[in-house]
Parts: structure tokens; sequence; C-alpha cells
């Protein structure tokens, strides 16, 4: 299992995210870390990802799936996330 990280834009005007959220949420071990960021835990490929995911998104939509080193520092969140960060990444 890998760390991935899934950044979006979703830019159609009152667009619905519940698509993107529920297929995002279905990764089982996931952390939604801020508005338009989620960490996930999969054996998939970025690609993989990504394709599984590109059916929520419209033409002028931007997604980003990026697996991550292990690596990584952050600021201002809780111990929760902090727990979890340390436990995943």
């Amino acid at each position: 299992m890998a760390s991935y990280i899934v950044a979006y834009d979703l830019h159609k005007q009152g667009q619905n995210y519940e698509c993107l959220i529920q297929k995002l949420k279905q990764y089982g071990t996931h952390w939604h870390v801020q508005q338009s960021v989620w960490f996930v835990i999969s054996d998939q490929t970025s690609v993989q990802i990504r394709a599984s995911l590109s059916s929520c998104l419209d033409t002028n939509d931007k997604l980003v799936v990026a697996r991550l080193s292990g690596e990584a520092a952050w600021q201002g969140y809780t111990d929760a996330v902090s727990q979890w960060l340390k436990k995943y990444l």
C-alpha cells in the first residue's frame, strides 16, 4: 500500500462534489485534510486512482494524484491529523 495526495479544482459553478467525495471515501483509509485536498492509502497506482476519479470531473476541472515519499512537514493541524500523517506517510 502507498500513500497518495489528491488535489482538485472543480470549475463549473455549482459543481456537485458528492461523486468525487464518495469515490475518495471508497479508499477506506483516507483523510480529507483541506477543502479540496485528500490523502488516500491504496495499492493502486497514481494513474489508476486518477482514472477512477476522472468520471466525476468535467473537461475544465483539474486533478492531481501523486504518490508520497514518506517525508512531510505540516503546521496548524490538530493532533488527530498529525497522528494520522505520522502513521500513514
